[in-house]
């Protein structure tokens, strides 16, 4: 696999070291010369000191033959420019670009950059994931932060204990996956009661989250 890219610092420098080992292509766009020179010499890897911004760029990084991009500078307009001109004038496939500002990842969306890397929002899932919060903890979140699967620990103060799942009023777009009970996993079906103990995996999207945990837990 051929892959461009963009940026600079240590996490290009991590990056490319990693896919290196792995037999991929890499080659490196960045504008300081001396940071190119250092990473010329520690990696074996193509470095062109030019800006991934001018076709010239990513001509001398054989964009014609890269299976894909990433542009990972601080400067979002950069990301989305670079990321489209090397998807409009060289055809390379698959574009990966960082935002930095999470307003502007619907942007990126609509203008065609496959794949994006909200920080703010990659490190808020990341600690959401590992903290849990009396007996409701995130487990995953899938389809960048799309759709998450939550556990909720029914107490002996749920709102829900002795119903079945049909008289539970829970909002839309919110799914029971199954329902850990001991040693035994339970498929949830209408009349399937809710016990105190359950442990209750729930599908949501992230603005229901705080609806179904309320309904869940009572808090």
């Amino acid at each position: 696999m051929r892959i461009i890219m963009v940026g600079g610092g240590k996490v290009i420098y991590y990056l490319a070291k990693n896919f290196l080992a792995k037999g991929y292509q890499i080659s490196v766009i960045n504008k300081d010369k001396d940071y190119c020179k250092t990473l010329a010499r520690e990696l074996n890897c193509l470095v062109i000191n030019g800006d991934a911004s001018k076709p010239s760029s990513l001509e001398e990084a054989e964009a014609n033959k890269a299976d894909a991009i990433l542009s990972l500078t601080g400067n979002d307009p950069n990301n989305l420019f670079i990321c489209q001109l090397a998807q409009k004038e060289f055809g390379v496939p698959r574009t990966f670009s960082v935002v930095n500002n999470p307003d502007n990842e619907k942007i990126f969306k609509e203008l065609g950059v496959e794949t994006i890397f909200n920080t703010t929002k990659l490190i808020s899932l990341l600690i959401e994931q590992r903290v849990e919060v009396a007996d409701v903890n995130n487990l995953l979140s899938i389809e960048e932060g799309r759709i998450n699967i939550s556990q909720v620990i029914l107490q002996e103060s749920s709102p829900v204990l002795g119903k079945t799942l049909k008289e539970v009023n829970l909002p839309r777009d919110i799914v029971f996956g199954c329902i850990i009970r001991g040693e035994d996993v339970v498929i949830p079906k209408g009349d399937t009661k809710l016990l105190e103990g359950d442990k209750v995996l729930i599908i949501t999207l992230p603005e229901k989250q705080g609806e179904a945990f309320a309904s869940l837990s009572g808090e």
